[in-house]
């Protein structure tokens, strides 16, 4: 198989970095969420020996509040905070029984934001758990199944004629035509405070590990899209009272852009304006400030990878070796795990495997942030029509 894969050091990395984080509202909020448990973390014994390897931990997104994917975490904590400051409510100790309580006050209040499929159906679901509404708007070439997850939660979404980062702006513009309040999971300069708070959900997953793992993982992979979901990971990493792992960002080699922001070396997120990659979750050509500006002083490494990657990363996880759990992982949840296979197995990738000291002491952790969400294209990657 044809892979494509590159890997170049963090030349920005400042371990003094310091960013006031606390994850424990956000983790007090989700439990009160109707159906909350937390998601499994698999240890892969099996293929972990294949590879050379120690430990390979996943953990398993899929199983997320029956949305199939992470992203609920960030929209209906950063929803919960909206709806507690429109309320003039305590934001401490915010619980999904305090905001029932006053759903008919917020029966109008209407919630945007563009999506590639998983954040505009956690939107759509949070707004309709909560009582209020969602206007989502999707970039072209979504799938009408992604569009369809959207839409069985109550919202009102369209399909727009822009790729992703157009439909941001988009997005943008109907907020402040509409009165309605934009929750993007990604930042810029002025618009700072949601993106945060949706990270800061994020942190959950981390906070449930804890309570999951004894050990430590030495090496975290972590998949980039914008990069709220990394920087969240990479920062509550980072902040623990335990060794620091090697922190790994790995993008599309089609949708790279805090890659190729790093080869341009001047320390200033840009903009990849062509966008080519099967991976949806993961297809954005610009970085989220807030974001870049956690991931460029914690990331030790930038990776790319093409498709095949991701397919063979979902592969491994439909067709476990002999004992290990099968995981279902769409394109975006699997491609960290066919990174890891590929640099571990290829020979053509030796010298990466050497600069991440990847060995037979390693313990690699990544998060499935999806399961099957683009049915289609689960069949044809796993021949299964």
């Amino acid at each position: 198989m044809n892979y494509q894969i590159d890997c170049v050091s963090n030349p920005f990395k400042d371990h003094n970095f310091n960013l006031d984080w606390s994850s424990e509202s956000a983790f007090h909020f989700h439990q009160s969420l109707p159906g909350y448990k937390p998601t499994p973390l698999w240890q892969l014994k099996n293929f972990s020996k294949s590879i050379g390897i120690n430990q390979c931990l996943v953990k398993d997104e899929s199983h997320r509040l029956n949305l199939n994917a992470f992203k609920v975490l960030g929209a209906s904590y950063a929803m919960a905070i909206e709806i507690a400051k429109y309320l003039k409510l305590d934001l401490n100790n915010l619980t999904y029984e305090i905001i029932k309580k006053h759903s008919e006050q917020i029966k109008n209040l209407t919630f945007t934001t563009a999506t590639d499929g998983n954040h505009g159906r956690a939107v759509a679901w949070s707004a309709k758990q909560f009582g209020c509404k969602a206007m989502i708007y999707m970039p072209k070439g979504t799938s009408k199944i992604r569009l369809d997850a959207v839409l069985e939660n109550n919202a009102l979404a369209e399909i727009t004629d822009f790729n992703y980062d157009e439909t941001v702006t988009l997005s943008e513009d109907k907020a402040l035509e509409n009165s309605w309040i934009l929750l993007q999971d990604s930042s810029w300069k002025g618009y700072e405070e949601v993106p945060q708070n949706i990270m800061v959900g994020y942190s959950t997953m981390v906070t449930e590990l804890m309570d999951q793992y004894s050990d430590w993982p030495t090496h975290v992979i972590v998949q980039a899209g914008v990069g709220s979901f990394a920087a969240a990971i990479l920062i509550n990493m980072f902040n623990q009272s335990k060794p620091k792992p090697k922190l790994i960002i790995l993008e599309p080699k089609g949708a790279a852009c805090f890659y190729n922001s790093i080869k341009i070396g001047d320390g200033n997120p840009h903009l990849t304006k062509e966008l080519n990659t099967k991976m949806a979750g993961l297809s954005c050509g610009m970085p989220s400030l807030l974001a870049w500006n956690i991931i460029k002083e914690l990331s030790d490494y930038f990776a790319i990878c093409n498709d095949n990657v991701a397919f063979k990363g979902m592969q491994i996880c439909a067709q476990p070796i002999e004992d290990d759990q099968k995981i279902v992982s769409g394109e975006s949840g699997a491609v960290p795990i066919g990174f890891l296979h590929a640099v571990c197995s290829n020979s053509d990738y030796g010298h990466i495997k050497k600069d991440l000291d990847l060995n037979e002491s390693s313990n690699v952790l990544f998060f499935s942030t999806e399961g099957n969400t683009d049915p289609d294209l689960y069949r044809r990657v796993l021949n299964l029509e």
